[in-house]
């Protein structure tokens, strides 16, 4: 199991990728990957405008050209977008050009400098370029929404245990996290705004 806590290690090793932000503002960084879901994102939406929050939203390219209306709200909402690539693919099992092209042709929907390989799994040669062409927005906490064998109340300690001020958070706005991710989302935006925390976007 992927641990919910980035190990000192993996960030080390893969030091030029941003795996938090640093920050005397108690400033927290809520990512949401594989969107927009016509489903499920537009209640994500309406829980972060109930908190005031801001957030990342990190879209699979052929999602958002299904479903402009909801791409445009998320931006209409103040929020950041990333490149999630167009179809999801996974860097360690794909040749480089065809990662690349599915990059671009994401580019083509989600203009944006800020890159998120989906699984976070991407082969050096894959990074060497894409470096100098995106910010590659990694994270430091994941929830494991996306993982049914949890409980939603695992899922939620998985944040609150593991986030500290700089931290980037990974959820799901899709419907197989769902459950886990609309349980915990309030619960994380509640107990960290009482600690005076604030929820920023990345960019």
């Amino acid at each position: 199991m992927i641990p919910s806590r980035t190990p000192i290690f993996l960030k080390k090793l893969y030091y030029s990728l941003i795996w938090n932000i640093p920050n005397k503002n108690n400033e927290i960084y809520l990512t949401f990957d594989d969107g927009p879901t016509p489903e499920i994102t537009p209640e994500v939406l309406a829980i972060l405008k109930q908190y005031k929050a801001k957030a990342t939203f990190f879209c699979i390219g052929k999602n958002a050209e299904q479903h402009p209306e909801i791409y445009k709200q998320i931006q209409d909402s103040g929020h950041t977008i990333g490149n999630h690539t167009y179809s999801h693919l996974k860097g360690w099992k794909t040749k480089n050009q065809e990662y690349f092209n599915d990059i671009k042709h994401a580019q083509s929907v989600i203009p944006s400098v800020l890159f998120r390989p989906p699984y976070g799994k991407i082969k050096r040669s894959q990074l060497k370029k894409l470096i100098n062409f995106y910010k590659i927005i990694m994270w430091d906490v994941l929830s494991q929404d996306y993982d049914a064998n949890i409980s939603n109340e695992k899922c939620l300690q998985n944040v609150i245990q593991n986030t500290r001020s700089g931290s980037i958070i990974v959820f799901h706005d899709s419907v197989k996290a769902s459950e886990r991710m609309l349980y915990a989302l309030p619960k994380v935006l509640e107990y960290f705004s009482e600690k005076n925390f604030v929820f920023n976007k990345i960019g």
